[in-house]
């Protein structure tokens, strides 16, 4: 005989599968659903705020430019910022290399009319205890354009030939260059012994060559040494004719 299966009472719990749920079983299910789906929503949201409150990375700062310091421009110079050599005058005599510290005192006296021949008469006293063996008295050859200067004035002794002899105080009159160092440009003309103390008187025989007023230089020499004035300066003179 076959045996009957128990049959199962009425009320009995029906088991678990999942195409039969029952309402509370359901009820818990969607209960454990929403907790999920409220957590999965809590987690996004804190991760979505970690987004926006995290502090963003601080921008880069551009690399910094360092500024060339430019050179200060100078001032535009408006001229060479040399001193600009004066022109010496006409007539002039270069100074010579050499000085003489003895000390003269000259004087020059023009006697000379602006229509004809004349004089022109130098003094010079030596200040020092000391023997000036030869005085030289110097100025530009270039002179004689307008007026030539000359130790004595031509007579007719000086002419003659055969004449007594001559006596004369000038010991040489040298046009340049000349054998004693006597410079190129220039007229010398040689004077003395000055005695210490003393004072020499030289006449010179001025003829006019051309009309008008004139100025040089004249020098006061011993070889070509150039003396000393009582001043200190040295002994160069502008002599001025009308």
């Amino acid at each position: 005989m076959l045996a009957a299966a128990p049959a199962r009472a009425i009320g009995a719990e029906m088991p678990h599968t999942p195409g039969h749920m029952t309402g509370p079983m359901r009820s818990r299910h969607r209960a454990r659903a929403l907790a999920h789906s409220a957590a999965a929503v809590a987690v996004a949201a804190m991760v979505l705020a970690g987004c926006v409150m995290a502090p963003s990375p601080s921008a880069t700062p551009d690399a910094t430019v360092e500024a060339t310091r430019q050179p200060t421009p100078q001032p535009t110079a408006t001229g060479t910022g040399r001193p600009t050599a004066t022109p010496e005058p006409p007539l002039s005599l270069e100074l010579p290399d050499e000085r003489d510290r003895r000390r003269v005192q000259v004087r020059v006296a023009p006697d000379v009319p602006a229509n004809g021949d004349g004089r022109l008469v130098v003094t010079v006293t030596n200040l020092t205890d000391r023997r000036i063996m030869e005085l030289v008295l110097r100025w530009p050859t270039e002179l004689r354009e307008t007026l030539f200067l000359a130790p004595f004035e031509p007579s007719p002794p000086r002419r003659a030939e055969g004449g007594p002899p001559l006596w004369q105080e000038w010991t040489k009159w040298v046009d340049g260059p000349g054998e004693r160092g006597e410079p190129a440009g220039t007229t010398s003309l040689g004077w003395g012994p000055l005695l210490p103390g003393a004072t020499l008187t030289i006449p010179i025989v001025v003829t006019r060559e051309a009309r008008g007023e004139v100025a040089f230089d004249l020098q006061v020499l011993v070889d070509e040494a150039l003396l000393s004035l009582d001043n200190g300066d040295p002994a160069e003179l502008r002599v001025q004719v009308s």
